[in-house]
């Protein structure tokens, strides 16, 4: 496999947060080991794997017993950047060992928030002490590189909780943290249930973000993405591979593939994949053929959002001259010497003005 980046779905949750719209099921123990053996068969499927970085999301890939996840990093082990996603609960003194001694360097946190009454309305197990338990866990048995997920615009949360979740994060001094803002899909649970406190959450969003911003860079962490701030050194380079459009494979229920001009999106349904599998065929998909052009559009569209300058190469006919002009002299956007970047006020305004540059 010549692929750089793999990711690996693990889809299995104790419980399923209302907000959540991953693949992922709850229960189904008794398949755990069957689902192993299945993402090891689609791995060979594809040609012994040799990657840059491996990233297993899920899901909660931590709630796999410690031999089953064992098993599956043995065959993943000696990527530059292997990251595993854990949720906090799962973090025991063995599974950090573990996981360390299965060539693991990142371990990314889902927290979310460290306020008690947030936690309650995300439908999140952990507490904040179960997160600072995990951190110290993980610091015990060697990890060096942490991510903390959280969230803002969370229903309920005030100027106060967030500054409270700023201070809790800081505390716990981690390489990554990712900081996203809760987006509720209409229809799920989350969204029937909130839609009031998250329409009038709507209104700080702006306001919350900029605060994370300035306190995260004013501690030392760089703002390299728009929802992602690291240590000097430690960016996700996995992430940075999608961000950067480079092609990846994506192995497990419900993951998505851009291999070139094709992306495959296997299809969500846990019984089918694992009978196709089990029979030694390709897991059920859904195949569509991009063209160029949406392909030089995605990685405009994912470039943009960095703090890198973008090479332009083979891109600069998707780029409206006109309308980058205009941003430019908006102070929104810079563009010199064959590359286009936001500028700080754009970035924080960016999905308005990467649909405003495209043609």
């Amino acid at each position: 496999m010549s692929v750089r980046h793999l990711y690996v779905h693990v889809p299995f949750c104790a419980h399923r947060c209302g907000y959540c719209d991953f693949v992922t099921v709850t229960g189904h123990d008794e398949v755990h080991a069957a689902y192993v053996d299945a993402l090891l068969a689609e791995l060979e499927l594809h040609g012994p794997p040799a990657p840059e970085t491996v990233y297993v999301g899920g899901g909660t890939p931590s709630l796999l017993a410690d031999d089953l996840l064992a098993r599956l990093l043995g065959k993943l082990s000696g990527a530059a950047e292997l990251t595993v996603e854990c949720n906090p609960e799962t973090v025991t003194p063995e599974k950090a060992r573990m996981l360390r001694r299965s060539g693991v360097t990142r371990i990314s946190l889902g927290a979310q928030s460290f306020r008690p009454h947030l936690l309650e309305t995300l439908e999140r197990r952990a507490r904040p002490g179960t997160v600072a338990r995990a951190v110290e866990i993980l610091r015990a048995e060697g990890h060096p590189n942490l991510n903390l997920d959280l969230m803002f615009g969370v229903p309920g949360q005030s100027r106060d909780d967030l500054q409270a979740d700023i201070e809790a994060v800081l505390a716990h001094a981690p390489e990554h943290i990712s900081w996203y803002e809760l987006e509720a899909k209409p229809g799920t649970r989350f969204a029937v249930h909130h839609g009031a406190e998250l329409a009038r959450q709507a209104e700080a969003l702006e306001d919350h973000y900029e605060t994370v911003v300035a306190a995260l860079r004013g501690a030392g962490y760089r703002w390299y993405e728009t929802a992602n701030f690291c240590r000097p050194g430690h960016e996700s380079r996995h992430n940075l591979g999608y961000w950067l459009g480079h092609d990846y494979l994506g192995v497990g229920v419900g993951a998505v593939s851009t291999l070139g001009l094709v992306r495959r999106r296997n299809r969500p349904r846990l019984r089918s994949y694992l009978d196709a599998l089990a029979a030694g065929a390709p897991a059920p998909a859904d195949v569509e053929q991009l063209t160029a052009s949406e392909r030089g559009l995605e990685r405009l569209m994912l470039g943009l959002r960095l703090d890198r300058p973008l090479h332009l190469n083979g891109l600069a006919a998707l780029v409206d001259d006109a309308a980058c002009d205009r941003l430019a002299a908006a102070g929104l956007v810079r563009r010199e010497g064959g590359t286009m970047a936001l500028t700080d006020r754009g970035r924080f305004l960016a999905n308005d003005v990467v649909a405003s540059v495209l043609r």
